[in-house]
């Protein structure tokens, strides 16, 4: 059946505005900031996506000329804040962990945050009908914020579930992040010389990510944390011999420090076998793009749900973004070669890497993107090129963080740009809008992220450095983009289990093959295992869950298939806007330095209440 977006494409309505505008500068700036901190706290950022909606939505009911497609619009400028954030708070600080910078040069972050972040977008044009059209990958969240789009638009009882689920989602986040219960409920046990460990998140959100992508990707991210934390580490733990520490913190550091870059082996093979796969789409994608372009001139007409920025205006931009790019690094290190090769290889590597986001957003949601692990893959590689080039110590390890700084932000973007199109291609929008609207909230976010940086090393520090102060911040992904740095430079990078982690991506593509001949309903494509061995077993346990009650639900229902019912999509979509929204009001709390906090934890009441969450969401999805 022929796919019919909420706002068919003859009809046009107002989507560049003074108010989507200014709402979505605004909110962009605002959450890049709050992310930023977030980040740097707890190593985790929230997506900006549904909150932005929602906010926005609450802010243009006072006007009497709103639609839906200018509350799209904001979304998409304000969600680019929150992507940058991350992108940003992943490398920047790892500068300071090399102890090469106490403070940043305001011009250094901004010029790479902007122009890395806008290059993103502009390489998710070729990727949009490769992804949403042609493959359909699922985009959990890009499909919640369109449910929450849509629900808010026709109002009334389509709106109810989506409400309820809001409520239930926000409460719990707010309960949880109070400290009634943590955020996670583990447990680890030494048999004999072995380790092994459970542990679950306790998270509405992912619950609701797991309904929307299915049992069967829902089920491969828990494979890969199963193969990680039943199989690698208590192997490991075996090798290790005796140990001081418990078997919690044993099992923690053997994931962080050796398993986890498994899950970056398997993230570079999946990456480049997607690539691969995705050749014809995505060929067909550019040519799609040029033909369009050909008929504007000859004076056809397109159809405005698929005009994306014409490409010769994208290669234009992709041009004037990177020249400033290598007259920067020129800047910083003083040979003209090797900040060409520098340039040369935040396009290459920034291109696959952007695929590699905009695919992984469609899968498992903008909020669980592994982009850390994708900019490990940029480290290494890019470490490896300037390495056989002659730089060494402190200048190749600079040089090689502001190139994967770049490519970081250029995939953070790229993931949340993908999300937003799906969103877009849902509620009926115009894709080259989107596109432009995505750089100018990378534009406006990037101009606060290099004062807001500074501001919380000048405050707080970085644990572990020089300028750690009282309640220095973690920043747990700039800490592992150091190491790995330090790693391939000083040769002691674990090698080994980057190799492993690429024989199980293989096998997977052998499987997956034969599953296809086959023309078998179970597929095993590698990324969501490899995100599965990426990311704490404690992430992918909920997302299963979350997969389980879609496929049962629709087993009640009586269609003895896996699609998803208006109510259950719409019940998920508000718990990921509950807990997303509370998550940011929490940010912005912990800013202020007046988070609430009871100091009293039970984790039995926080399963208790999950499990409510999780039976209404099951009532949810079965209704007929």
């Amino acid at each position: 059946m022929e796919f019919k977006p909420y706002i068919p494409p003859e009809k046009s309505l107002p989507e560049y505005t003074v108010k989507a505008f200014v709402l979505g500068v605004l909110l962009s700036i605002v959450m890049g900031a709050a992310n930023a901190y977030l980040g740097m706290y707890a190593g985790m950022t929230v997506s900006a996506s549904i909150p932005a909606a929602v906010i926005s939505m609450a802010i243009l009911l006072a006007f009497k000329d709103r639609n839906i497609l200018e509350n799209n619009m904001v979304q998409t400028a304000a969600s680019a804040g929150e992507s940058l954030a991350a992108g940003v708070i992943f490398t920047f600080p790892a500068l300071v962990v090399l102890e090469y910078y106490t403070t940043f040069p305001y011009y250094i972050v901004t010029i790479i945050a902007a122009l890395g972040g806008s290059l993103g977008a502009l390489f998710t044009v070729v990727l949009r009908r490769a992804f949403i059209v042609e493959e359909k990958l699922p985009y959990p969240e890009g499909t919640a914020c369109a449910e929450v789009l849509i629900a808010g638009d026709k109002g009334g009882s389509h709106a109810k579930p989506i409400f309820y689920g809001g409520i239930f989602g926000g409460i719990y986040k707010l309960l949880g992040q109070t400290g009634l219960w943590s955020g996670t409920v583990e447990t680890a046990k030494m048999i004999g010389s072995r380790v092994y460990y459970f542990g679950s998140d306790l998270s509405a959100a992912l619950v609701a990510v797991g309904y929307i992508v299915g049992l069967n990707i829902a089920f491969l991210v828990f494979l890969g944390g199963a193969i990680a934390w039943f199989i690698a580490i208590p192997l490991y733990a075996g090798q290790m011999g005796s140990t001081d520490m418990s078997a919690l913190d044993l099992a923690w550091t053997i994931w962080s420090t050796k398993i986890r870059y498994m899950g970056v082996g398997a993230m570079v093979v999946g990456g480049l076998w997607s690539l691969i796969k995705l050749r014809g789409p995505i060929t067909r994608g550019i040519k799609a793009g040029l033909e369009a372009a050909k008929r504007r001139q000859a004076g056809e007409a397109v159809l405005r749900t698929e005009e994306d920025l014409p490409l010769n205006y994208v290669l234009i931009l992709i041009a004037a973004f990177a020249i400033p790019l290598f007259l920067l690094y020129y800047h910083i290190i003083g040979s003209i070669g090797i900040a060409a090769v520098m340039a040369v290889i935040l396009l290459i590597v920034g291109f696959l890497g952007s695929a590699i986001a905009g695919y992984l957003a469609g899968v498992v949601g903008s909020s669980n993107n592994p982009v850390s692990g994708i900019t490990i893959m940029s480290l290494l590689f890019t470490a490896l090129v300037l390495k056989a080039l002659g730089l060494s110590g402190t200048e190749g390890m600079v040089a090689t963080i502001l190139v994967a700084a770049v490519i970081c932000t250029a995939a953070a973007i790229a993931g949340d740009t993908m999300q937003d199109l799906a969103t877009g291609y849902l509620v009926g929008a115009t894709p080259k809008r989107q596109q432009v609207f995505e750089i100018i909230g990378t534009f406006a976010a990037a101009l606060v992220m290099a004062p807001v940086l500074n501001l919380l090393i000048e405050a707080y520090g970085i644990a572990g450095t020089p300028t750690a102060k009282e309640n220095a911040l973690a920043a747990p992904q700039a800490f592992l983009m150091a190491k790995v740095t330090e790693g391939v430079f000083t040769g002691n990078l674990e090698w080994k289990m980057v190799y492993i982690g690429a024989g199980i991506a293989i096998a997977l593509i052998i499987v997956d093959e034969i599953l296809a001949m086959k023309k078998a309903k179970f597929r095993t494509p590698v990324m969501p295992v490899a995100v599965g061995i990426y990311l704490p077993l404690s992430l992918g346990v909920p997302i299963f869950i979350g997969g389980l009650i879609r496929h049962f639900a629709s087993k009640a229902k009586g269609n003895g298939g896996e699609d998803m019912t208006d109510a259950g999509v719409l019940g998920a979509a508000g718990l990921i806007a509950g807990e997303a929204l509370m998550g940011i009001i929490f940010a912005a709390l912990i800013v202020a330095n007046v988070a609430p906090s009871v100091g009293f934890t039970s984790n039995v009441l926080g399963v208790l209440l999950l499990a409510g969450i999780v039976i209404w969401l099951y009532m949810m999805g079965k209704k007929k």
